[in-house]
């Protein structure tokens, strides 16, 4: 699902990071250019929550905003600038970078 994420962005691989901290917060792809800070997270549940380490990797990387990628059939907002994108939507809601 993560190639098809960067792959659909148009990213290079210069401009994708996976990221960590040592208490246990992840996020799954991180992509910067153009100025912004995109963050993404791949869930396999069909109704995605935003967790603390969600918020942790939001506020530390002063992300523009997170996508949550999930396997359920609709997309919606989650909190400010935090939205669950359906995968089968990919190719329509998920814009490329510019």
């Amino acid at each position: 699902m993560l190639e098809a994420v960067i792959q659909r962005l148009g990213a290079t691989a210069e401009q994708c990071y996976f990221w960590a901290t040592h208490t246990g917060a992840e996020l799954d792809l991180l992509v910067v250019g153009g100025g912004r800070r995109l963050g993404y997270e791949i869930k396999r549940t069909t109704a995605p929550r935003l967790t603390p380490s969600m918020r942790s990797a939001f506020d530390d990387l002063r992300l523009t905003s997170l996508d949550v990628i999930h396997a359920g059939s609709q997309t919606f907002p989650l909190a400010r600038r935090v939205r669950a994108v359906a995968s089968a939507r990919l190719l329509t809601d998920l814009p490329q970078l510019r």
